[in-house]
């Protein structure tokens, strides 16, 4: 993601946009993007809608366009109100929010966020995914995430990467089906439970009256389950 954003250079090979190298592309590339880091840094005097402004003027937006603009990125992550507060007074995931309106300010051809839901809660999560959701529909959005709530149901592609390698790509629901009937479900006395997950790889253990359901555990009375994309994260990094 650095890479792709030129906050640091490639040691080899090249990045291409429609075909040419974006290292001779100059200032101009820098209009097709917008990037949230994983760690947003930002001036903590500054009130919100002037640092937006400060954002927009390095993005090269014009002083009206970019006013107009700032506030309607603060309107659409639920900022509005705190516009003209001091970022100092926010908390993690208000910053975060903050973070996504600056990346979205120049209506980026492509946006590149890492782990942009760290410090949200679960509503402000909802309300990110529906927002990227709806702002991804003619353009490309490139997200890292190790919450796979966050891509389920919103990502028409996932790259499952380990050790820098890809492992995994394709639909949501291509690449699940790669472990299709290795997912079991099934009832153990509660005292079997912990037994259980010393000699499986367990996702799920629930109290369920007098016995406990365990995921990942066939034998027994187990039965199979459809597994989702947290099964298959778990398949790839699971302890050895």
């Amino acid at each position: 993601m650095r890479l792709l954003c030129r906050v640091q250079d490639p040691s080899g090979g090249g990045i291409f946009l429609n075909g040419k190298n974006i290292t001779g592309l100059g200032e101009a590339y820098c209009s097709f993007w917008g990037y949230l880091p994983q760690h947003f840094g930002c001036y903590p005097n500054f009130k919100a809608i002037d640092f937006l402004l400060y954002v927009a003027a390095l993005k090269g937006l014009h002083e009206k366009a970019a006013k107009k603009k700032a506030w309607e990125m603060l309107e659409a992550v639920e900022l509005y109100k705190e516009g003209r507060h001091k970022i100092k007074t926010f908390s993690g995931g208000m910053k975060q929010r903050l973070g996504i309106a600056q990346a979205l300010l120049n209506e980026p051809h492509i946006l590149i966020l890492d782990e942009p839901t760290t410090g949200l809660d679960p509503k402000e999560r909802v309300r990110f995914r529906n927002l990227l959701s709806s702002f991804s529909k003619d353009r490309i959005a490139i997200l890292s995430t190790h919450i796979v709530s966050d891509v389920a149901f919103i990502a028409e592609k996932i790259v499952m990467m380990k050790f820098g390698r890809i492992v995994q790509f394709g639909s949501p629901h291509g690449i699940t089906s790669a472990i299709d009937g290795m997912v079991w479900e099934c009832m153990v006395p509660t005292e079997w439970a912990q037994e259980y997950a010393k000699g499986v790889n367990v996702n799920n253990i629930r109290n369920e009256g007098d016995g406990r359901s365990i995921e990942h555990a066939p034998g027994g009375q187990a039965v199979r389950v459809t597994p989702n994309l947290e099964d298959l994260y778990l398949f790839y990094f699971r302890e050895q």
